[in-house]
């Protein structure tokens, strides 16, 4: 699935940092605004586990890991909403994703600028975020104050417009209120209805602090309700050039379990609803990326549309009893593998094998 997540801010907070350190793609990190100008698109394995205890068993010739696209998006500033800086390039990129991940001031470097009007140390994460949250929301408004008179027009011959009329009436006084669309309380029909509007503010947000090195580790306030990831760019670009066995004695000596990049990555796989199941023999053990609540016939279209039209049945066995059981065979003679139909709603980590007509 080629969902993509982008990496926002305000100029210099770190995101291209983070961006190479994160996809070992080498993007621009310079000290001043606008260094990133297009976007620059990598794709990041999501760590999980149970790709290598499955190929443990299975002896694969490759192991396949699910993917995240993230994409590093020029630093906003004050007034994009009518342009300033890049302003209305800025935005257009954020529209393509699927969600956002904003990075956040933390550390207190006085040699990298701030944007126009802060100096030297001054660190203020709660402002830079409402900084971006306020274009974000204006941005909206825009959006829907331009559509409402065409939907006016339209849902006085198609009443089926209704309630996306109404539903954009109801938001555009909720944003001018200083509130981000995904918080109005909507109907199911409603939230429908609002993703026709294409809104920033209807987009999941996880926040990425970027800290100085000694913060790493520490629990930091909240942002918009959501707790932030704390991680060092400067550590995670050092960590991204050391070979494997280095990393780790580095990781060591800072007292951290995984790098901060890895638990980023498996945030950003969560916050889009998704989970992955498995498919696993002598050619691969490969993680395959479905929505949360995908069914089996959905699931084998991920591999191949021509499954999803063909879909007769799975195979099925959870992943506790494939490792357990120490693989299909031992999952059979237990009698845990189960043959699935069309309505069987995927878990996470299901082992699976599809049966389809072509």
């Amino acid at each position: 699935m080629a969902l993509s997540i982008g990496i926002v801010g305000l100029p210099n907070v770190g995101k291209s940092t983070l961006f190479t350190a994160l996809t070992k793609k080498g993007g621009l990190a310079a000290n001043y605004p606008f260094a990133t100008i297009d976007p620059n698109v990598g794709i990041v394995n999501v760590p999980d586990e149970r790709l290598q205890k499955l190929a443990d068993i299975v002896h694969p010739g490759r192991i396949v890991p699910a993917t995240v696209e993230f994409v590093d998006i020029a630093g906003l500033v004050k007034g994009a909403n009518a342009g300033e800086g890049l302003g209305n390039q800025f935005l257009a990129n954020i529209r393509e994703t699927d969600a956002i991940c904003e990075v956040v001031r933390y550390f207190e470097d006085p040699n990298v600028m701030r944007e126009v009007g802060r100096e030297g140390a001054f660190v203020d994460p709660a402002g830079d975020a409402e900084t971006i949250m306020t274009e974000l929301i204006l941005a909206d408004i825009q959006t829907l104050e331009k559509q409402i008179p065409k939907l006016e027009k339209d849902a006085r011959r198609d009443k089926e417009l209704l309630p996306k009329l109404e539903v954009a009436q109801r938001l555009v006084a909720w944003l001018n209120e200083g509130n981000r669309a995904a918080a109005m309380e909507m109907t199911d029909e409603e939230r429908s209805a609002a993703k026709g509007l294409f809104l920033l503010t209807m987009k999941p947000i996880l926040y990425v602090a970027n800290v100085d090195e000694d913060m790493l580790g520490q629990d930091l306030e909240p942002i918009d309700g959501v707790a932030p990831i704390p991680i060092c760019a400067k550590v995670e670009a050092e960590l991204s050039e050391l070979d494997p066995e280095e990393a780790a004695e580095y990781l060591e000596t800072l007292g951290l379990e995984r790098p901060g990049l890895e638990l980023l990555a498996q945030a950003a796989y969560k916050l889009l609803g998704l989970q992955s199941f498995f498919t696993a023999g002598e050619m691969e053990v490969k993680a395959w990326t479905v929505r949360q609540g995908a069914t089996a016939p959905q699931a084998a279209g991920v591999i191949h549309t021509d499954f999803e039209r063909g879909f007769i049945k799975a195979e099925v066995i959870s992943y506790e009893d494939y490792i357990e059981l120490g693989g299909e065979r031992g999952a059979r003679e237990a009698g845990k593998l189960r043959m699935e139909g069309k309505d069987y709603v995927m878990a996470d980590g299901d082992v699976v094998h599809f049966r389809f007509n072509v």
